[in-house]
């Protein structure tokens, strides 16, 4: 079977990025245990991850290079923003233990979405935050393996992504 639209596709890979186009580094790899399950066209991944694997089987083998503009785009500009010290006082006091430069910490939007942000650079009373995607400005290299093709169920293509076991057992076992 062929990977196109309705199916469920999984695949292992590892995931290589670099800020130069030369130079990757391996940012994520996945195995045989754990693959990556999804719905094709379902709109979760990459679009050109998707175009690079559309068409093939099950035990093809797979290597192409995403440029950053395809991928998570450039870094932004207006995405690194300046914020208050007092922004990060609870009881009056900064946890300095959290708030350093590289950490990664969650934080609320005015609408309550979370958001991550990548703490840049902190001074007396201010704290450079980066909210750009942590790949945003990275060429990205995938080779891997298709390590199964199947139709999607009807309750897959409803909720709009797969389901591998276990996922939603606890709302199976209300009905």
């Amino acid at each position: 079977m062929q990977i196109g639209q309705q199916k469920v596709v999984s695949v292992t890979y590892r995931l290589q990025s670099s800020l130069n186009g030369v130079d990757f580094e391996i940012v994520e790899e996945t195995g045989t245990e754990f693959p990556l399950v999804f719905l094709f066209g379902s709109g979760q991944l990459i679009p050109d991850f998707e175009n690079n694997l559309s068409g093939k089987i099950m035990g093809d083998e797979f290597s192409f290079i995403i440029a950053s503009e395809n991928a998570y785009g450039p870094v932004d500009d207006e995405a690194l923003v300046r914020v208050g010290m007092d922004m990060f006082k609870v009881d009056g006091v900064v946890d300095m233990e959290i708030l350093r430069v590289g950490n990664v910490i969650p934080l609320l939007d005015r609408d309550g979405n979370q958001l991550a942000a990548k703490i840049l650079s902190i001074d007396d009373d201010t704290v450079l935050l980066d909210f750009n995607h942590p790949l945003a400005g990275h060429t990205l290299q995938f080779d891997g393996k298709v390590v199964e093709v199947r139709e999607a169920s009807e309750e897959e293509l409803t909720h709009g992504h797969a389901h591998t076991p276990g996922m939603h057992d606890d709302h199976e076992q209300e009905h």
